[in-house]
């Protein structure tokens, strides 16, 4: 498959990107060191990037900033990163990308575990999220040609533990090769509409 990956030099984006690599065609996407640029918060940007692209088979988003902070010092201003980069960034891949994903095609966007598992000034990252399991689940019934699409939510990883450990008090984290696996389910499998939820 032809697959384009927006986010691919996070941590859960290499990882998906190594682990695929061996069986796909992956083209990578991001503001940096990608073989397309993208800033997704711009959708004159992503309308560029899929110009360039072409045809793929599917997409995944690994990608999404977000704002973390006390609840008491949120502003609108701060809420605004999310909805701009996780929330309408992601979903802007789907509704000016579905035209260049081919027939029986699929999205994979990431949502994350503080949706459903708060944290400590984790209230407009959870927002983002949530926003972003809700379009997913709704838009699956209609997508056009047969295109899937799902979006992937990781626990806390063994890789980021040094740097984001303190936030996630008594989280069990799980290894990235292990994460992988579900966006892995999302593109070669069956399911469309779903939650992948990686404890």
């Amino acid at each position: 498959m032809k697959i384009l990956l927006v986010g691919a030099s996070g941590t859960i984006g290499s990882a998906v990107r190594n682990e695929l690599a061996a069986h796909h065609n992956i083209i990578s996407a991001g503001r940096n060191g990608a073989d397309v640029t993208v800033d997704i918060t711009s959708p004159e940007s992503i309308k560029r990037m899929y110009h360039e692209v072409g045809k793929v088979d599917a997409v995944i988003s690994t990608t999404g900033a977000t704002h973390f902070g006390p609840l008491s010092e949120l502003t609108p201003e701060d809420n605004e990163v999310s909805i701009m980069s996780k929330l309408k960034g992601q979903i802007n891949l789907v509704l000016l990308g579905h035209h260049h994903v081919r027939d029986r095609g699929s999205f994979t966007l990431t949502t994350g575990i503080i949706m459903d598992d708060p944290i400590l000034g984790g209230a407009s990252a959870a927002m983002a999220s949530g926003a972003v399991k809700a379009f997913v689940q709704s838009a699956a019934f209609e997508m056009p040609r047969g295109i899937r699409i799902n979006n992937v939510s990781p626990n806390m990883l063994e890789e980021s533990i040094k740097k984001y450990g303190p936030y996630f008090p008594g989280f069990v984290p799980v290894p990235a090769s292990r994460v992988v696996q579900a966006y892995r389910k999302s593109v070669e499998g069956i399911q469309t509409g779903q939650t992948i939820t990686v404890y």
